[in-house]
């Protein structure tokens, strides 16, 4: 399948993310959330590896915006009706996903 990077363009980390792998040769996809979104499938796959309590980004401004602190969501749910909300960047290999900046777990999965 190879590596995705989910994010936008105005994201720094995400970024870096993008920079991280072009600088070692590794391909990958990058989707600006902004535009295209993440599929059901796909952040399934995210929630699967890295819980579903993690994928929203709950710091950002936008979760503050919709009001999201003072009410009950499902984060899977909250995300496909809004990506933005999303810790940014993700990134998946398959069925391995990190949320944010991890160039450690980045390094080990190109190893593999």
């Amino acid at each position: 399948m190879g590596i995705q990077i989910f994010g936008t363009r105005k994201c720094q980390v995400t970024k870096k993310a993008e920079r991280f792998f072009r600088e070692r040769g590794v391909p990958f996809q990058s989707i600006d959330l902004a535009e295209k979104g993440i599929s059901r499938g796909e952040l399934a796959s995210v929630a699967a590896a890295v819980g579903a309590d993690a994928l929203i980004d709950t710091e950002g401004r936008r979760f503050k915006d919709r009001g999201l602190d003072w009410q009950e969501y499902d984060p899977v749910e909250a995300a496909l009706a809004d990506p933005l909300l999303l810790k940014t960047p993700v990134v998946r290999d398959g069925k391995k996903a990190v949320l944010g900046y991890a160039p450690e777990a980045w390094a080990e999965w190109i190893k593999e």
